[in-house]
C-alpha cells in the first residue's frame, strides 16, 4: 500500500512524534523513508555577510537534523534516504511528494492559536489541504519542539 513515505523535519527541532510513526509505516509497508529539510533563509534576498552566516548556521542544522533521523532509520533496518533542499517549505514538500513518488506524508504539527496562527498559520495545515496523497499529522508532545 505505502512504498515510499515522506518524513519532513524541521531544521532547528530536535524532537518530531513523527518519526516512530513513519518507522512503524515502514516496517509493516516494507517502505522507503524519504527525510526531508527544507532551508527558506531569504539569504538571496537579504544579502549580506549576516545573513550568509544565518544561512550556514540553518542549513548546518538541517543537515544534522536529516542525518540523526536517517541513522535512527537505517539502526531500524528502514530504507532511508536523506535530503536538505533550499526553499520554501510547503513548496519543498509538495515537490518532494513528486520527486520520491510518495505514498503519504508524515508530519508532525503543534497548535499555534490566535495572532500567531493567523500570522504564520501552518505549513502542516497548509500540506493536508494541498497535498494529492494523504497526511497524517502526529502532534507534537513537547510545546517546546
Amino acid at each position: 500500500m505505502y512504498d515510499d513515505i515522506l518524513l519532513p523535519v524541521a531544521p532547528g527541532s530536535a524532537a518530531n512524534d513523527a518519526v516512530p510513526h513513519a518507522r512503524s509505516l515502514a516496517e509493516r509497508y516494507g517502505a522507503t523513508v524519504h527525510v526531508v529539510s527544507a532551508v527558506d533563509t531569504l539569504e538571496h534576498a537579504l544579502g549580506g555577510p549576516r545573513a550568509g552566516a544565518f544561512a550556514e548556521r540553518v542549513e548546518s542544522g538541517a543537515e544534522r537534523r536529516v542525518e540523526t533521523v536517517t541513522e535512527e532509520l537505517t539502526e531500524a533496518g528502514i530504507d532511508v534516504v536523506g535530503s536538505v533542499i533550499h526553499g520554501e517549505p510547503l513548496q519543498v514538500i509538495e515537490a518532494a511528494i513528486d520527486d520520491t513518488d510518495a505514498d503519504i506524508v508524515v508530519m508532525p504539527t503543534r497548535t499555534r492559536t490566535g495572532l500567531q496562527r493567523v500570522l504564520l498559520g501552518s505549513v502542516t495545515e497548509k500540506t493536508v489541504r494541498t497535498s494529492p496523497v494523504p497526511v497524517i499529522t502526529v502532534p507534537m508532545t513537547d510545546p517546546e519542539a
